[in-house]
């Protein structure tokens, strides 16, 4: 692991980008981060400096994910307030990237202890989870290099995050879920489809890896906690002023207005 103050470092160049709402220079840091346990550590700095995320005792939202099941996934806590309700309106709020990801998001239906954690399979994960909902993450970077950055300054960097929408909560089922059918329309872009495209096979998937994380200081998950699951159409561009449409066949839908 890096040293702590070398965490200090980064965080602070991602909070000088969020104050001044100008991107930093990754290059100088490049190769300061040297493990997974370092970017966590300057999420969590970064965490508890800003507004309404200190306070938190845990927090509620995450996101969640990885390229593909023999992938370590990875993990970042979201800023409360940058999680709204579908339609959301995020056309005043700050950003240098208007990329999107459209996913499931799950939510917890009951707290989960570390012991649980440690112990949960992902066949039996869906006992974990009461409902579930269509999501739009708003993909964004604290970074001038932006989604070019060294991978270990963008999970630094919350994986990238900007903002979450969450569609209408649903009660959870299992699911074909390569069958799933998902559309996105972006403003004047051609409709975007694909079935059976999440990396994972099963947003399930992803659960007891990001519970374990997520209770490795020994907090018990809330229920209600809520984490995404990752990508189901890759990062799609997006400018100013684009609607953002995403929909799941049979499961909802969410909107967000850049």
């Amino acid at each position: 692991m890096s040293p702590p103050e070398t965490a200090a470092a980064v965080a602070a160049a991602l909070l000088q980008a969020r104050r001044e709402r100008r991107p930093a220079d990754a290059r100088p840091l490049a190769r300061t981060l040297l493990a997974a346990e370092d970017a966590y550590a300057v999420q969590e700095r970064v965490a508890a400096a800003l507004p309404g995320t200190a306070a938190d005792p845990f927090p509620r939202y995450w996101k969640s994910g990885g390229p593909s099941r023999a992938a370590v996934a990875t993990h970042a806590a979201l800023p409360p307030e940058g999680v709204w309700a579908s339609p959301a309106d995020g056309r005043d709020w700050p950003a240098n990237l208007r990329l999107i990801e459209v996913e499931i998001a799950l939510r917890l239906a009951r707290a989960v202890t570390p012991a649980q954690a440690q112990a949960l399979r992902f066949e039996d994960a869906a006992e974990a989870v009461d409902a579930m909902a269509v999501s739009i993450e708003w993909v964004d970077s604290r970074w001038q290099q932006g989604i070019e950055a060294p991978a270990l300054l963008k999970l630094a960097d919350l994986q990238s995050h900007g903002a979450l929408v969450l569609g209408e909560w649903v009660p959870f089922a299992p699911r074909d879920w390569a069958a799933q059918r998902v559309q996105v329309r972006i403003g004047t872009q051609p409709l975007f489809e694909r079935q059976g495209t999440h990396s994972m096979g099963d947003p399930l998937f992803v659960l007891p890896a990001w519970l374990r994380h997520a209770t490795r200081h020994g907090q018990a998950a809330p229920a209600g906690t809520v984490a995404t699951t990752g990508t189901w159409c890759g990062v799609l561009p997006a400018q100013p002023g684009d609607r953002v449409l995403a929909q799941f066949e049979g499961i909802g839908e969410a909107l967000l207005q850049l």
